[in-house]
């Protein structure tokens, strides 16, 4: 809302200031004068084209601005076709609120009953388009910068979840989305685990798993990067996105390159390594994320 009333307050400024100034004399401005001007645009357009080896052509618009949020979502379902869904979560929750004193997140230390503000910069929607055929390939929507605790009871997920697994002899290994029958999958996984030829065979069977544990334990994550002092820096590569055929995205300062598959791909990049165990047995424990604490495992 304070975000609105600004841009209210700006453009009724701007409808009460123009009548003036258009009759006024107009005279030149120095050099010296306007290089005392500063400002940024609210949008900003940006046509990518010619990337070698990506054969589509992009256009990125991006907010200037800065968000702090915190929210709950009871149920979410995108692309839902052929008897099931590319993402359903229920309870899906951007950012917390801190449950005990002295707590550390994104730097800073925080008291019991304290929000934790899931943080994201710059807002942008980015299409993407065939510049043979003419037509829209995907778009997506993402933050030049994001950080903050992304929470939810996921049962289908499609895209990448960038967590690390520790197998309980100190190795770390990159967490791979599967299928029920531990088949490595990046559309409507229901499952996550260690694939590696290093590793035991990943196998989901309740009661007997080993290597891998079902979406639903993972049940609040710490979206970002993993700085050197150990807090969580800023990500550029949180985005979901929508796609008629495969598309590579780029990141903001196109460092990375993310190829998302057709249809509905969310990519949240995570600070967090967790211990495989833990994942199978009892999970990753939900942070609080409304006012009144239900627990844990709510739901």
């Amino acid at each position: 809302m304070r975000q609105q009333a600004y841009g209210y307050a700006a453009i009724t400024l701007f409808c009460l200031g123009i009548a003036p100034v258009a009759q006024a004399e107009l005279k030149p401005i120095s050099d010296a004068t306007m290089g005392e001007v500063t400002g940024q645009a609210f949008m900003q357009i940006q046509n990518i084209q010619d990337i070698p080896g990506n054969p589509h052509e992009f256009t990125r618009m991006t907010l200037g601005m800065d968000v702090e949020t915190r929210i709950n979502v009871d149920d979410i379902k995108v692309g839902e076709i052929d008897g099931g869904a590319d993402f359903a979560a229920q309870h899906v929750a951007l950012g917390h609120i801190a449950r005990v004193d002295g707590v550390q997140y994104n730097g800073r230390t925080y008291s019991s009953g304290d929000t934790v503000h899931f943080e994201a910069v710059q807002p942008y929607i980015e299409l993407a388009e065939d510049p043979v055929e003419g037509k829209l390939s995907g778009f997506r929507m993402g933050f030049a910068q994001a950080r903050g605790s992304v929470s939810s009871l996921t049962s289908s997920f499609s895209g990448n979840i960038g967590l690390k697994l520790e197998d309980g002899s100190g190795a770390v290994y990159d967490a791979t989305l599967l299928d029920q029958n531990a088949q490595v999958t990046s559309l409507r996984a229901s499952h996550i685990g260690i694939v590696d030829p290093a590793a035991a065979p990943a196998n989901c069977t309740e009661g007997a798993a080993t290597n891998c544990a079902p979406l639903t334990h993972l049940q609040s994550i710490i979206v970002g990067e993993k700085n050197t002092d150990g807090t969580t820096g800023f990500t550029d590569d949180f985005f979901i996105g929508f796609q008629r055929e495969d598309v590579d995205w780029q990141s903001p300062d196109g460092a990375n390159v993310i190829n998302a598959g057709k249809g509905v791909f969310i990519n949240l990049p995570t600070s967090m390594t967790v211990n495989m165990n833990q994942l199978i047995n009892s999970g990753v424990e939900r942070l609080q994320t409304h006012r009144q604490d239900m627990g844990t495992r709510l739901f």
